[in-house]
């Protein structure tokens, strides 16, 4: 299985102690080695980083790890292939647009025997189910919401009907943003933190790494973090719940 991270804030926020704790789970903590991505919403655009190394070995991780790029919707993926081929058109997360704005998802799980039918709208470049599922989700939605986008609760439920079509073929754990807030599906493992004042010392659990936040935000602050196994060993993290489909807007968990 794969390892997702994403994040969302009330201010843009760098990911850079929390994404150095994540690319060493590509290759030297853990098994993942088949290629990492990382995107970064910046009002409209996108920044996307893709490599199909190691996120451990990437020179191009290296650079996220060190660019101090600020966002308020973050998701990145570290890949163990289930399907398709080691390469950069099969390295999550995916990019593609609806209603006028960028989408990115990202996928964790197997998807068996998943053959939706597709009207060209939307198609996979590569052979993952991941994106596949991906342009099934984007054409449900364009079909379910001619008129454009709907608001994030008729969003939200949209996705839950969709997941709930989708889990019988397997483990369908993503992550989904357009930049607004963050729509996370968990399956198997999925948990988060929301840190916010007062901030303190987070302590990386696959790297001897720690930041004092207090020394870094102000008291307005608030950062969520969403990662498939705790990224800290000195905080704690919440699962979060099995097959619902969470959102997290301006830096906090948003239950149905």
């Amino acid at each position: 299985m794969c390892q997702l991270l994403g994040m969302n804030c009330n201010v843009p926020t760098d990911i850079c102690f929390s994404f150095t704790g994540f690319q060493a789970r590509g290759g030297v903590t853990d098994v993942h080695r088949d290629g990492w991505g990382i995107a970064f919403f910046e009002g409209r655009g996108v920044r996307v980083f893709l490599d199909p190394q190691p996120s451990c070995e990437s020179p191009v991780a290296e650079l996220v790890r060190h660019y101090p790029i600020r966002s308020l919707n973050v998701i990145a993926h570290i890949r163990k292939a289930t399907q398709g081929a080691v390469g950069l058109e099969n390295t999550h997360p995916f990019m593609r647009e609806l209603w006028g704005r960028y989408w990115i998802f990202a996928h964790n799980g197997n998807l068996e025997d998943y053959l939706p039918e597709l009207d060209g709208s939307f198609l996979p470049v590569g052979q993952t189910d991941s994106e596949l599922a991906f342009c099934h989700l984007l054409q449900t939605l364009r079909l379910r919401f001619p008129a454009g986008s709907p608001d994030r609760l008729a969003l939200r439920e949209a996705l839950e009907e969709f997941a709930a079509q989708v889990r019988p073929h397997g483990p369908f754990n993503f992550m989904l943003s357009n930049g607004d807030c963050l729509f996370v599906h968990r399956s198997t493992e999925l948990h988060y933190i929301v840190r916010q004042a007062p901030f303190t010392v987070a302590h990386l659990k696959d790297q001897d790494v720690a930041v004092d936040f207090s020394e870094l935000t102000t008291p307005e602050d608030r950062v969520a973090l969403i990662a498939t196994l705790p990224l800290t060993d000195n905080e704690t993290w919440t699962p979060l719940p099995v097959d619902r489909v969470a959102m997290f807007a301006e830096g906090s968990y948003q239950p149905a």
